[in-house]
Order: C-alpha cells, then structure tokens, then sequence
C-alpha cells in the first residue's frame, strides 16, 4: 500500500507506511530516514493483516523497503522506485512542505 501525508506544523508530516500480509511473523521499514536500520521501526498488524508505522518526517525524498521474515519486500502500492547499489530497486516517498 502507498504511504499516505497527513500536513502537519513545523513543516513535518506524519507519514504512514503499510505492507499487507496475512502470514508474516515480523515487518520492519527501513529507509534512509533511518540509515537502513533493521530495528528502529518495526510494524504492527492489524487484525486484518495490514502491518502499519507512522514517522513524522521533514520535507525531502526517501527511499524505503520493507523487510518482512528476514526478506526484503516491495511496496506493491507505491510505483515510484529508483535502482539501488545491490542492483534491486527502492521504493521513493517525496513528503513535500
């Protein structure tokens, strides 16, 4: 599912990232708005299988995966990706002020 912007003040905006999945065990995001880290945002589902992480985030452009049971994941919502080194593709969020 595509990230979805709420405006907030200060010029950030609370951004909410979703991955649906009936059968995963653990759903973590990472971007560079968290230097790719596997442990700073993990997921929470709902009881319908919609893992969801909300991060205020300040004007720019992002790229993000979500890695699910120890896989990478595509955001099958969101089709603005660009390559990266590893030869796969990112996902790009532009929150704008």
């Amino acid at each position: 599912m595509p990230a979805k912007a709420k405006k907030t003040t200060a010029g950030t905006r609370k951004i909410t990232f979703s991955f649906k999945s009936d059968h995963a065990k653990q759903v973590m995001l990472a971007g560079d708005f968290n230097q790719w880290s596997l442990s700073s945002h993990p997921m929470k589902p709902d009881k319908d299988g919609l893992w969801k992480k909300t991060l205020m985030l300040p004007p720019g452009r992002y790229e993000y995966k979500f890695r699910v049971d120890d896989q990478w994941q595509t955001d099958a919502g969101n089709f603005q990706v660009c390559s990266n080194e590893f030869g796969t593709r990112n996902h790009v969020i532009i929150v704008t002020p």
